[in-house]
């Protein structure tokens, strides 16, 4: 069997990932630590960039769009213009290249980096879905896990996502059971937060104020059903794609043919690929973000207890 050498940073390397295919909610965990850590420290995003129609190393810049970064990172460039944003499939590679930046990060997030096992974080967050569990799952493919559950080992910390906000403790104690974690494993849950408006590029709006409104959804996300629930009423016109989609002049046509005049709202993953291509009068997102069901001031001091260790 060949044993692989694994490379170590002398700085923070905060790893995010799951052990299934798509639908866990990585990109809103990322942005929570974003949120959490980007006032005190210069921030680094790492991914691979799925997708994306370019090669190598690249540092978002002025220049860059989807087709460059991919649309995660893409986004993270957008909404965060403090955090540096990166992307190269070799993840020892980037690493190595965002240390050679003037004003080099502090600290990286791994964006989808749990099997990427050439370099050792320092933290491994393992996020499992509320509906989609990877201790019901079975390795591709028979299920959807890339890897056995064993590799569940690695996580420092597992966060169960897209759980009901009203979890109870009784089921929280439930699935802690059915993870097997060990002792030394930090258990949290957390929920998808909708915003209370949907935003276009001119204006915002409120969600009670549309919810009623004819609209057409669209989505090209792993798992959008409860973006549509969130959304939908009985005439709503409705659009699904296949997750990280690239839209061709076809599908745009299609889009306008089936919103008529009605407003557009799909994911913010998606508005980043659609501006520019549809009516901005007419296409809107509705942000989303991770929020815990408790333990949130757990979870903070989780990760500034890792960080510590570095800077003090």
């Amino acid at each position: 069997m060949e044993i692989f050498k694994s490379y170590s940073f002398d700085l923070p390397i905060i790893a995010v990932g799951n052990l299934s295919v798509g639908g866990t909610g990585k990109t809103p965990q990322i942005e929570y630590l974003i949120r959490l850590l980007s006032d005190k420290y210069k921030i680094a995003t790492l991914s691979r960039g799925y997708k994306r129609k370019s090669e190598g190393f690249i540092l978002a810049d002025e220049n860059a769009n989807t087709e460059i970064l991919g649309d995660e990172p893409f986004q993270f460039y957008q909404k965060f213009p403090n955090v540096q944003v990166a992307v190269d499939a070799n993840r020892k590679n980037g690493i190595e290249q965002l240390l050679k930046q003037n004003g080099r990060p502090e600290i990286i997030l791994l964006d989808d980096a749990f099997q990427h096992r050439k370099v050792k974080a320092g933290l491994y967050i393992l996020l499992t879905a509320y509906n989609d569990l990877y201790a019901d799952d079975y390795i591709l493919p028979t299920g959807n896990l890339r890897e056995s559950r064993n590799g569940a080992r690695r996580a420092n910390i597992v966060i169960v996502t897209k759980c009901p906000a009203n979890l109870s403790l009784d089921e929280q104690k439930s699935i802690k059971e059915k993870l097997k974690l060990a002792q030394n494993q930090e258990l949290y849950f957390t929920y998808v937060d909708y915003d209370d408006a949907i935003f276009s590029e001119e204006k915002q709006l409120q969600v009670s104020d549309i919810k009623d409104s004819d609209k057409l959804l669209l989505a090209g996300i792993a798992k959008p059903e409860p973006f549509f629930k969130h959304l939908k009423k009985e005439n709503d016109e409705v659009l699904i794609f296949p997750d990280h989609h690239h839209f061709s002049e076809k599908d745009i046509l299609e889009i306008k043919n089936k919103a008529q005049n009605n407003i557009i709202i799909t994911t913010e993953k998606d508005y980043v690929r659609l501006k520019g291509q549809l009516p901005k009068e007419q296409l809107f997102y509705l942000p989303i973000k991770s929020s815990f069901v408790s333990d949130e001031e757990n979870f903070d001091k989780a990760i500034f207890t890792y960080l510590n260790k570095y800077f003090f």
